[in-house]
């Protein structure tokens, strides 16, 4: 019963709030005379102070994340993998040079093991040619 007496006291507050801050013009009724200007939008300046405003905020966030310890994507100097094979739809097979040593690791989404140390580096595999290398490529092929 309470709750009734709560909602509709509410929706009455509510309601006369609302009656309050839309007070009925009658000008909204007559046309305009000349000279009246009618009510704009922000604009193109208004536009690109919201542009430079969330171009802003993004730099900042970058920022301050950049800042943060252990917030980077950066590669440890002495950690690489050298291969990598998928044996499961989400568990895979790892080889990490670790300052030298290759280890052969299982990876799985719960958790890492070692499975072996290798006792002599495998070769690296080849890198993927980068995206210069490639047009590089079909240019010379295409010019051929």
């Amino acid at each position: 019963m309470t709750r009734i007496i709560a909602a509709v006291l509410l929706s009455a507050v509510f309601a006369a709030a609302t009656a309050a801050a839309v007070p009925v013009a009658p000008a909204a009724t007559q046309a305009l005379q000349v000279g009246q200007a009618l009510p704009q939008s922000p604009g193109v300046g208004g536009a690109l102070m919201a542009l430079a405003l969330v171009v802003a905020l993004i730099l900042f966030l970058a920022f301050v994340l950049k800042k943060l310890p252990g917030a980077g994507l950066k590669a440890l100097p002495g950690l690489r993998v050298v291969a990598s094979l998928a044996v499961g739809p989400r568990e895979r097979v790892v080889v990490v040079d670790c300052a030298g040593q290759q280890l052969l690791l299982g990876v799985t989404p719960h958790s890492v093991n070692l499975l072996h140390t290798l006792p002599e580096p495998l070769l690296d595999a080849p890198t993927q040619a980068g995206f210069a290398e490639l047009l590089a490529r079909l240019k010379s092929n295409n010019t051929a």
